[in-house]
């Protein structure tokens, strides 16, 4: 071959083989990360539910979270670039240099990867990460390595955990300069000593070459939670740590000398299960300590003389202690005493308090399950300053006012899971400032209003009974949250159907719902949360004689699990602002009939969340997501053989940006192949648990067949569309070829002068691009009366009455004598825009097939700048076109037409097409600029 024609010849089939490459390169972009979830929290809240995802700072919601992680990169390329948390989980050895490139915006970042060695420079770019967790769960310690300068990046980090690592082969950390919590639990440190090697900034001048910490007076938190071999504090071991909280939960401290560890400042200290029997009097005294954790230690007796030193204690905690009865001078020896927590200890059946049990500062305290039966008249009298009162888990069966008397700041009252049966009127008459209210778990059988009366901001009240609850107006003139519960049914008996005017969460929980009289409505004007378990669907039938929740005006979230067969007469309707809809059924397997969701969801407009849990669904169609245009997260648990009907792949463009499949196993069927590819290409939409799904041939089928398996075997999908792609490929290397033996070098210069007028377009210094045509017009013969006489005229008609389309019609405007072939694809490449008309006569046309697949071809090779408009004459079934005309995923659904019946004008429908072609024509423009 002379120079010249192979220098033509790379200039020329290199644009081809990137155009082929690009082509195929834009059908393999995956959104469906393996062992991934990908999710935003704030849309469900109770995610964690459905789907496993790690623990998450308050604040943050777009999150990742692998497992199984070996290759980290190739992870990472799964993961959006903007999530604000990622949890990995998994094997990996080293954390080289930028190992997280392109996650700026990432907050939280927790690593479980076993052994694991951590690079200098491993972090950069993760300047606005906040909390930073190596973590292993199991009972031994790994080994980590940490680089001196690996934290260096990372500016903003305010809270260090490591928890089941050991950092002996680490030394002189530099801890960033904005860090306030620091944690090494379950570690293997044996002298608090060994910080000082490892972090040599944390305590000021504890090296030659320590840098001094003047950007923070404290360290906020040091949690050295469990760490078995910490027998003893060390003398001087942190001399000069200015510390406010210390915790050494599950250390078994045989001699606590704190005060010789040279902390300063230390205000709070936890010790929480470390099997202490006295109360360690230096460390309170020295300290001046105001918070106290000792729950689940050995501390059965106080003696007034341990007290001695606990005057500036303000939170103080014997949680599960066995503590059998309280010293004389107990709250008179700690004066400034705020919150007192002795829960799950024995000081029952009968409450004795010591003599001078009086506290003027004393704001909240909890004896929940402390085995009392009685209250004695007065109790709490001398604690006039209380806001808080936890009883529950008690023997209590009788409370009366003057049980509570002298509380008249107190705001919480729990008295759950007791023995109440009785209310007694009046018996919150000394309680005027309580807010919230807790009787669940409780024996009371009836709950009338007038019992209620006294307090005039309760706005928090829960109910429950073991048996049946009966309740009756008037409501508590301020109640904005109502939970009531009971085994056997709940009835509300209003007999003139007072509404609940300010009610903003309502949780009820039974197995029936009862209104007496029947044909009396309850309003919930500002009902904003509803959650129901175990009720009868008929609460929401549309009949008014069963129905108990007619009109729910700005209802935005509702919670609804049944116990019964079925929602077959569940209708939500008055509704229109419900973004937050779960539904499940815990009877579905008992001959339950499926769920009709297009009927279901039909009254939903602006529903945003969808969770359906046990439902026996049944087959899934593009009618069951009618009008769900706002969806964005779409998730499905606990199904059992469904199937998902082909016609949903006119969804893909609309498709919410997360669905999840969760414990779900499918029907073994051929209509599902297209969820294979969709779920690792969708540019959109977010895929998760189909790698992990099986699918059921039949009833008796029981090998637990992977789906994606099944579909790959059975039901090979696009083989039409991948065969035509690398075929026009191949034919376009071999056009090409036999233009290089051509004398003809004409055809060669104009096919290099339009690549290297696409390469300029590609890098964006082509000049605005010019179209011989607006509309390229595919039909077949027997349409051909119709379009030339009614639809050509349309398009055509110039100005004002129309738009004066440049229509190309292969009839008209093909020269004599021209290869249709070629004039067919310069056609195309010179319009604006692609128009199909497809009836059954079209799609069983060779030519109009021909056509339809250049047209695609263009579609996929060109998104963005190529546009394809289809106009259906008659209903046609899209499961009858070849897989490589669904390509739904690249068109839009205002680029489908259907020819409108006798109820839709003419004139009206022209005017819709015109306008899609005309903007088609200016997107395509703008592109070419």
């Amino acid at each position: 071959m002379p120079r010249m024609g192979r220098s033509l010849f790379s200039s020329t089939l290199l644009p081809l083989l990137l155009v082929a490459l690009m082509s195929l390169g834009l059908m393999s972009w995956a959104w469906t990360a393996p062992d991934c979830t990908i999710a935003d929290s704030s849309l469900l809240p109770n995610l964690s539910y459905y789907i496993p995802f790690c623990s998450l700072a308050p604040g943050l919601h777009i999150f990742a979270s692998c497992s199984n992680v070996k290759d980290l990169a190739q992870t990472l390329t799964a993961v959006p670039q903007d999530i604000e948390a990622l949890c990995l989980q998994g094997t990996v050895p080293i954390l080289s240099t930028d190992a997280f490139p392109h996650f700026s915006s990432l907050r939280l970042l927790r690593l479980q990867l076993g052994t694991i060695r951590v690079t200098s420079g491993a972090f950069q770019r993760l300047e606005q990460l906040q909390h930073l967790s190596f973590e292993h769960h199991a009972p031994c310690c790994l080994s980590l390595f940490l680089s001196p300068d690996a934290l260096e990046p990372l500016r903003f980090l305010k809270s260090l955990s490591f928890q089941g690592y050991c950092l002996n082969n680490s030394q002189n950390i530099q801890l960033p300069m904005k860090l306030s919590h620091l944690t090494l639990r379950h570690s293997c440190l044996i002298d608090l000593q060994e910080l000082q090697g490892l972090f040599p900034n944390l305590v000021p001048d504890s090296s030659p070459t320590a840098s001094p910490r003047p950007w923070s007076p404290f360290l906020e938190m040091l949690d050295l939670s469990g760490n078995l071999q910490l027998s003893q504090v060390g003398v001087r071991a942190l001399h000069g740590l200015q510390l406010h909280s210390l915790r050494l939960d599950g250390t078994p401290l045989s001699a606590l000398t704190l005060p010789d560890s040279g902390l300063l400042h230390l205000d709070s200290l936890s010790l929480v299960g470390t099997g202490i029997e006295k109360l360690p009097v230096n460390v309170t005294k020295y300290f001046e300590l105001r918070a106290l954790d000792l729950g689940r230690n050995q501390i059965q007796n106080i003696e007034d003389e341990d007290l001695s030193s606990c005057h500036s204690l303000e939170l103080l905690s014997f949680h599960a202690n066995g503590l059998q009865f309280l010293p004389t001078r107990f709250l008179s020896a700690l004066p400034q005493l705020q919150r007192l927590n002795l829960s799950m200890n024995k000081l029952g059946p009968t409450l004795v308090l010591p003599e001078g049990l009086v506290s003027s500062n004393l704001r909240v305290l909890d004896l929940s399950h402390n085995e009392l039966s009685v209250l004695p008249c007065g109790a709490f009298s001398f604690l006039p300053r209380l806001q808080e009162l936890w009883l529950s888990g008690n023997n209590i069966s009788n409370i009366s006012s003057e049980s509570l008397k002298g509380l008249r700041w107190l705001k919480t009252l729990d008295l759950s899971w007791n023995q109440i049966k009785v209310l007694n009127p009046g018996w919150l008459s000394f309680l005027p400032a309580l807010t919230s209210l807790n009787l669940l778990g409780t024996l009371l059988e009836r709950i009338l209003g007038k019992q209620l009366q006294g307090p005039q901001k309760l706005s928090h009240l829960q109910l429950g009974s073991l048996n049946t609850l009966e309740i009756y107006p008037p409501w508590p003139p301020a109640l904005l949250s109502l939970e009531a519960w009971a085994e056997g049914y709940i009835q509300f008996s209003i007999p003139r159907g007072e509404p609940f005017l300010f009610l903003e969460n309502l949780t009820l929980q039974t197995h029936n719902m009862l209104l007496v009289p029947n044909n009396i409505t309850v309003h919930f004007p500002s009902l904003r949360h509803l959650t129901l378990r175990g009720c009868n669907p008929h609460i929401f039938s549309s009949r008014q004689s069963l129905g108990f929740f007619p009109e729910l005006p700005v209802l935005e979230h509702l919670h609804f699990w049944s116990t019964h067969n079925g929602p077959e007469d569940l209708h939500l309707s008055g509704m229109p602002r419900l973004r937050v809809l779960e539904l499940g059924d815990l009877d579905f397997l008992l001959d339950s009939s499926p769920v009709k969701l297009e009927v279901l969801l039909k009254e939903l407009p602006s529903l945003q969340v969808l969770a359906l849990s046990n439902l026996n669904l049944g087959n899934l169609s593009v009618s069951s997501f009618t009008n769900l245009g706002l969806l964005r997260l779409l998730l499905l648990n606990s199904e059992w053989a469904l199937g998902l009907d082909s016609s949903l792949q006119e969804l893909i463009p609309q498709m919410p940006q997360y669905v999840y499949f969760s414990d779900v196993t499918f029907a073994c069927q051929c209509e599902s192949s297209w969820v294979a590819p969709w779920a690792i290409r969708a540019p959109n939409t977010f895929v998760y648990g189909l790698e992990k799904s099986i699918c059921m041939a039949n009833a008796s089928d029981y090998l637990r067949t992977p789906l994606l398996s099944f579909l790959s075997d059975h039901c090979p999908y696009d083989a039409g569309l991948q065969a035509f792609l690398c075929s026009f490929t191949l034919a376009l290397l071999l056009t090409v070829l036999t233009l290089l033996g051509c004398p003809r070098w004409l055809w060669l210069h104009h096919l290099r002068t339009l690549f290297r007028t696409w390469w300029w377009k590609l890098g964006g210094r082509g000049p605005r691009s010019q179209f011989r045509y607006d509309v390229f017009l595919s039909y077949c013969a027997q349409d051909q009366a119709w379009v030339l006489e009614k639809l050509v005229p349309a398009l055509e008609k110039p100005p004002p009455a129309g738009e004066g389309l440049r229509l190309c019609l292969p009839e008209r405007d093909f020269g004599a004598g021209q290869d249709r072939m070629d004039a067919m694809a310069a056609s195309m490449e010179s319009s604006r825009a692609t128009l199909c008309v497809l009836s059954r006569q079209a799609l069983s046309s060779p030519w109009c097939n021909l056509e339809l697949r250049l047209a695609t071809y263009f579609l996929v090779a060109k998104p963005g700048t190529t546009r394809l408009l289809l106009l259906s004459l008659e209903p046609i079934d899209w499961r009858q076109l070849r897989s490589y005309h669904r390509l739904t995923r690249w068109l839009q659904k205002k680029d489908y037409f259907n020819l409108p019946q006798s109820r839709v004008e003419w004139n009206d429908f022209c005017e819709q097409l015109r306008r899609r072609l005309r903007n088609a024509g200016q997107e395509r423009d703008d592109q070419g600029l």
